[in-house]
């Protein structure tokens, strides 16, 4: 049975690395990968100034989600499931977590700024494009910023 739970601050490495293995399904080679290891990294403070939950199957790591919320909007920071989890439902049951939480903040909204190859997942769960941002990992690229109504 998949079930969520906070992260703990001693779960930053973990969570990291399983971070690093989701995004690496989309067949980045290993200089982007290296090149997103900063902005993918948990650490005890990082997981302590946000709200991240993670999922867990069968007691097995499936999956994280970390979100970050301000005035109207939030943000989701990390949306990750670990790739042999794929296609179970953790992602959908993360983000339904995700507007839960930003709901309960006062938020109107969850912006999403996305890998592209992940935003088609984000579409069909009801975000809307809303442009193109710099990705915070690879100066000159640009990666799709979508708007989920709460």
């Amino acid at each position: 049975m998949l079930a969520l739970r906070p992260a703990r601050p001693e779960e930053g490495a973990v969570l990291t690395e399983l971070c690093l293995r989701s995004k690496a399904v989309w067949g980045y080679d290993d200089a982007f990968m290296a090149a997103c290891r900063k902005e993918l990294t948990l650490t005890p403070a990082s997981i302590l100034a946000s709200r991240v939950q993670v999922a867990e199957l069968d007691g097995r790591l499936a999956g994280i989600a970390e979100v970050k919320s301000k005035g109207d909007a939030a943000q989701l920071e990390k949306l990750f499931v670990e790739p042999a989890m794929l296609r179970t439902g953790t992602g959908r049951k993360l983000l339904d977590w995700a507007k839960a939480t930003a709901r309960a903040a006062g938020a109107t909204a969850l912006v999403i700024e996305a890998d592209p190859d992940a935003a088609e997942f984000y579409r069909r769960m009801g975000a809307v494009d809303d442009g193109l941002v710099p990705s915070g990992s690879i100066q000159g690229r640009l990666i799709p910023r979508l708007n989920l109504p709460l």
